[in-house]
């Protein structure tokens, strides 16, 4: 598996902190392997570790409470500051006692948790702020590329724009076994991760929400035209229901809420987000007939890979001209816009007029498929695939 540097990094200047570590993310998006690659680089500078991997059964059977994981640690470690890696640790009722436990006693402790059991809503009321969390998301291209080199494959950016960044679907050779561990994983999360710890009696109606919002990335919405729209397929669901189920997918990591910003107004727009999938390969399940949504697919990647970048991003209401992205980060800002293709005037002329009336320092940014070149004197065009290849906008 190849090493993921960008979320490590962060993560490194916490090795020896008495803050709890929480490697946090939605379900296979590499959380693990994340906590393995620390775990590797810090045995480098101790053989103080001890490492409990709660989804083994050996584990398991033999540790039942939390009292069980100090015991553990307290007989396999070291004298001096010892490094506790727990994978999976939302197993063990109490587990937030163990944790708060031996970071009192001179041990560093790195932890993850699926969502099913352990969200980011709850990392406050478990640790009372001793914690530190950092959030994992799936491959983004370069990654993508990156590991499909390793298992001697190929990825195109059209597979990419369906099929996402799931990291393990790239070690299944056919398009038809990636499709079905896919849809495997997607049924774990909606059922483990939100149906069966939130206990949602409506299971039925709630699938249907979330096939609906998955399936509608890159859009906006609000709870009231959601609701609305449930109740045109006969399912009558309240605007604070809609809310509440938006923020059931949040916690897990499934979707995005983007914050919307009125130039006019100067403030933000709080009836409205735009949602983003983590992942479009949750949009493209759900497509029949190979009529993949590629437009707001693509989107919804670029914006995954401006998170990944590293910056605050925001939408932007330019006196009703929608621009999808307006990206910050030291003190730079980047009005962002997106199209599958420009090639058609009424197309280009559409999407260069979302500019209009913005300041001249800000720089403007097309995003397009097309091969072309389609810059002007103060937009620059950047084609997808050297996007995609990019670590920064400028």
């Amino acid at each position: 598996m190849i090493k993921r540097e960008k979320y490590i990094a962060p993560i490194r200047g916490f090795y020896k902190s008495d803050l709890i570590k929480i490697i946090t993310g939605v379900r296979r998006c590499g959380k693990s392997v994340v906590l393995e690659q620390v775990m590797e680089e810090i045995s480098e500078i101790s053989d103080n570790i001890v490492f409990l991997n709660f989804e083994d059964r050996m584990v398991t059977e033999s540790i039942d409470t939390w009292k069980d994981i100090v015991n553990y640690v307290n007989e396999h470690r070291e004298e001096g500051l010892c490094y506790v890696f727990l994978d999976e640790v939302q197993e063990i009722e109490g587990w937030q006692y163990a944790c708060k436990t031996l970071r009192v006693h001179d041990c560093s402790v790195f932890i993850t948790g699926s969502n099913s059991k352990l969200l980011s809503g709850e990392f406050t009321k478990e640790l009372s702020g001793r914690y530190v969390d950092f959030r994992i998301r799936p491959f983004v291209y370069k990654e993508l590329e990156e590991y499909a080199e390793e298992l001697q494959k190929t990825i195109s950016v059209s597979d990419y724009l369906i099929w996402g960044g799931f990291p393990k679907r790239l070690e299944f050779a056919s398009e038809s076994d990636q499709r079905r561990y896919l849809n495997d994983l997607d049924e774990t999360i909606v059922l483990n991760d939100i149906i069966n710890r939130y206990k949602i009696r409506k299971a039925n109606e709630f699938k249907k929400f979330v096939s609906f919002i998955l399936i509608s990335n890159a859009r906006i919405y609000s709870a009231k035209s959601i609701a609305d729209y449930m109740k045109t397929k006969g399912i009558s669901c309240t605007s604070n229901t809609i809310q509440k189920w938006i923020m059931y997918l949040s916690e897990a990591y499934i979707i995005d809420q983007v914050k919307r910003f009125s130039r006019k107004a100067k403030k933000e727009l709080e009836q409205s987000h735009k949602l983003y999938n983590c992942d479009v390969a949750l949009n493209s399940l759900r497509c029949g007939n190979n009529r993949y949504d590629i437009s707001h697919n693509m989107e919804n990647i670029i914006y995954n890979e401006l998170i990944y970048m590293g910056y605050e991003v925001s939408v932007y209401d330019n006196n009703g001209r929608e621009i999808d992205f307006v990206a910050e980060k030291e003190n730079l800002r980047y009005f962002v816009q997106v199209a599958y293709s420009v090639a058609e005037d009424k197309a280009y002329q559409r999407e260069i007029s979302a500019f209009s009336g913005l300041d001249q320092i800000d720089k403007k940014i097309l995003i397009t498929n097309d091969d072309f070149d389609y810059s002007t004197s103060n937009v620059e065009h950047i084609r997808l695939k050297d996007f995609l290849i990019k670590n920064k906008l400028d």
